[in-house]
Parts: structure tokens; sequence; C-alpha cells
């Protein structure tokens, strides 16, 4: 049952209280993702300019686990299928079409004893009469013995992110799980590897028939029934598996020289552990038929309440419900404050981030961004500024996230440094001669030396300070 002691009178007393002194927002989103973005979309749709919280490094990537996607075949309206990052691209553009304002941030705390509820990130807080959780689920990781020595040295958890990297090429790769996306990634990286394994647990894969049939049809791929990894070996760089027969209990090695996670996830609960009720495993508890917890004024939508499905569409559909509760409850209180949307603002193009840069035919050493190997070549040899480089895969949900952010901290150092995008999949030698073993990662070399690595998602203030240092010890 609901917290029965926060009356409409009582809620309407306290909001009196704030209403004259600072802004409120309608609705706060925590988290994106088809349920995060559905909210949004529907929130903004009802005048409600809605507030999200995209997060950014914390459990997992804005857009969610199909930013880590390759192609999505059973989303509605797609016919011939639509990438992960590009179906969270056109959601998060159709929530800013409509009156969204959406941040690329983490959120640390809430506090939702008091009313208005308090979100707080890092960079601000923000009171709001409603909110909607989706902050969905993270991937899950073995805890081998040697797991943490091997990371990003040839184990990774996102096989879309780092499959076209160099160091797979032509070699044996494995796969852990037996679920619909351990069978997608499995396939997935027969493209790069010269053979896959698939390690299966148990008997029988959960995966969903189409995606057996995949697998088994595959000829570049091996399944291994009742098989448990127990630890990896290698020197600086993965290069096999200890393997474990869960039936004889017999252990091997298995020479492979990458190992792919695909064992399942976690809710991403921990800022709402003493505020909202949670079941033993951690997903939130909502009231039965709705998404609304045990806070009147707080809903929960996607994968951070329901593990059963695990669907982009339901995922989406929550989102909906989530949404129009929202809204339903915001006006039974008298709390709306509505926002009318101008014939502009109903526009398709929209100004997320400031837009890319147009590359000129012929190559411009005076000029700060650049892209591909012959730039990068000519710029290292040549060039006294510091060099920014940011190695990406096509297919890679966190390189599509880091784009717009790592843009911006450029933009503040136009004319200082050099900018450099490689796309690893057109220029595979320079990703090898550059030892990138996983994407994205940001290289910033000065007079031919490598000064700082980043791999993976950093804060902005890591790569600007990074960039300040250096260019502070050559003033």
């Amino acid at each position: 049952m609901q917290n029965g002691s926060k009356s409409q009178c009582s809620i309407r007393s306290r909001y009196l209280t704030v209403l004259m002194s600072e802004a409120i927002e309608n609705l706060v989103v925590i988290g994106s993702g088809p349920a995060g973005y559905t909210a949004a979309i529907y929130a903004a749709r009802a005048n409600l300019k809605p507030f999200m919280f995209a997060g950014y490094q914390a459990g997992g990537l804005p857009g969610g686990q199909l930013m880590t996607t390759t192609e999505v075949e059973n989303f509605p309206g797609f016919p011939d299928g639509i990438t992960g990052p590009q179906l969270m691209d056109r959601m998060k553009l159709q929530a800013l079409r409509w009156g969204s304002e959406i941040v690329t941030e983490d959120v640390i705390s809430v506090d939702f004893q008091q009313f208005p509820f308090v979100i707080q990130s890092e960079e601000r807080t923000v009171k709001a009469h409603s909110v909607v959780i989706a902050t969905g689920a993270t991937a899950k990781r073995l805890g081998l013995p040697s797991e943490k020595e091997f990371w990003s040295r040839g184990i990774s958890a996102c096989a879309i992110c780092d499959g076209a990297t160099p160091i797979f090429k032509n070699e044996e790769l494995a796969v852990v799980g037996g679920g619909d996306s351990a069978a997608e990634e499995a396939v997935y990286l027969t493209k790069y590897g010269s053979h896959v394994h698939l390690l299966v647990r148990s008997e029988q894969m959960r995966a969903s028939k189409a995606m057996q049939d995949r697998v088994m049809r595959n000829p570049k791929v091996t399944v291994h029934w009742q098989t448990e990894v127990v630890d990896v070996f290698g020197d600086t760089q993965l290069q096999g598996l200890k393997i474990k027969n869960r039936q004889t209990a017999e252990i091997q090695e298995l020479q492979v020289r990458g190992l792919f996670y695909a064992i399942g996830h976690q809710p991403n609960t921990q800022l709402f552990t003493q505020q909202l009720d949670l079941d033993k495993t951690g997903y939130i508890l909502t009231q039965p038929d709705s998404v609304s917890t045990n806070i009147f004024g707080v809903f929960a939508a996607g994968d951070v309440q329901e593990h059963e499905f695990r669907q982009a569409i339901t995922a989406a559909g929550t989102g909906c419900m989530a949404a129009l509760l929202a809204e339903r409850w915001l006006s039974s209180q008298d709390l709306i404050n509505e926002f009318h949307q101008s014939e502009a603002s109903e526009q398709t193009e929209d100004g997320t981030h400031p837009p890319e840069y147009k590359l000129s035919a012929a190559f411009d050493p005076n000029t700060t961004r650049h892209q591909g190997a012959f730039a990068l070549r000519k710029l290292f040899h040549e060039s006294d500024r510091i060099i920014v480089v940011k190695y990406a895969s096509p297919t890679c949900g966190p390189c599509h996230i880091l784009q717009p952010i790592l843009s911006r901290v450029i933009d503040e150092f136009e004319g200082q440094v050099h900018y450099v995008e490689i796309d690893i999949a057109e220029d595979p030698d320079i990703a090898e001669s550059a030892s990138i073993t996983g994407t994205p990662t940001v290289q910033v070399f000065q007079d031919k030396s490598l000064l700082r690595e980043f791999k993976g998602i950093k804060a902005k203030q890591a790569y600007r300070d990074a960039i300040n240092e250096l260019l502070a010890a050559t003033s």
C-alpha cells in the first residue's frame, strides 16, 4: 500500500510553501533507454516539459542496453530492422522535439521523503512534483580471479562495442551466456573472429528459437554445453580460458584471445535502497497492474522494475504508463504547470549539440577537427599542437554517447589542439599501431609522444583537465 500519510491536502500545503521561492519541475525522469525516452515523449506531449537525467557513467550508458545492440529486428515499425543506437537516437530526438530538457548527467542522490522531491547530480539540484525512474539494469561480471588483470585486455562485457578492435581480428573468441544477448553476440563476433565458442552453463539455451537457430546454423560457432569459466590466463593480453565441465568437473584450457560476457543483469537501484520498497533481488516493487511505487508521485518503468520480459517494447510500454499516471496524479493534486509548444519547438530538426563539422576535400593543418588516418599521420609528424585522438567503432554505443560530449570539450580549445576521429573499422592498421583494445579510447599526443589515454567514457572534466594540464606545461 502506498504512503497514505501524504494526503492530498498535506501535499498541497507543502507545495504552496515553496511555490513562490523556487522553480519546481512537473516531472523528472531519471534514466533513459526505451522506458525513459517514452516517458519523456508522453509527458512532453502533455505539456509537462519533463526534465531528464539521461545518465553518463553510472549504471550503463545513456540510452540503456540498446546502445550495445546491433540490429533490433522486433521493434514495431522497422521492417528492415534498426540498430539499437539509431533507435535510441530517434526516441531522444522525439522527446526533445516536444519540449523535454535532457542532460547527460548521473544522479548521485534522491530524497523522496520530502516534497517536492529532491534529485541531485554533481552539477545541479532539481526539485520535482513527480518522478519516473528508468535506470534499467547493468550487465553482470563473472568475478574471475584474474578478471581485473585482463579487463579491456581481452575481456569485455560488450561484444558490439569491442568486437571490431584489431586484437580480435581472425582470432578465436568466446562468449559466456545462454540468452538472446549471448546468441546475438556470438553470431556478431563471427564477422571478426576466426571462430566463436559459446559457453552455456546448462544443457539448453534460454534464447528465443530464432536466435538459437542462427547460432546452430552458423559454422563459425561452437556451443559448449554444461560449461563454466573458472579463470583466464595470458601475459599482457588474454591468451585463453580455464573452463570446467559441470557434469564431469574436468578442467581444460581453451585457447581464445577474447572473452565476452552476456550473463544477465542487476537492477540499477542503489540510489533507492533507503527510499523505495525493493524486492529481494533489488528490483523496485510496483503496485499490481501499475508502475506506481510505494511513494505517491514516484513511478518506475522498464527493466528497473520488470525482470521477466526485458524487451525494448515492454520497457517503452511501462514508460508510457508512468508518464500517463504521473500526469493524472499531478492533475489530481492541482500541481501541473503547463508549457505549451510553439511552432518552432515542433520542428523535426533540433539543436541537441553543436552541429558536426563538415570535412573539406583538402586537408587543412590549421583547423581543429579532422577525420581519418591521413590526417592523423600528417598531424602526428608535423604539428606542434596537442593532438586528441578518439578511436571509435561504428556499432559502439558508448562511442555514440561520447561523441557530442567530447566535441563540446574540444570546442573550449578551438585553435589550441587538434582533434582527430578514427573509425577503427575503416582504419584498422592505425588502431592496431595504437594498441587499441576497446572502444571508445581517447589518446592525447604531443611531439610524437603518447601522454594520456582514456578507455571507455570518462567525466567531461577528466578530458578538460588533461588538456589544460598539457597546455600549461607547454606555455
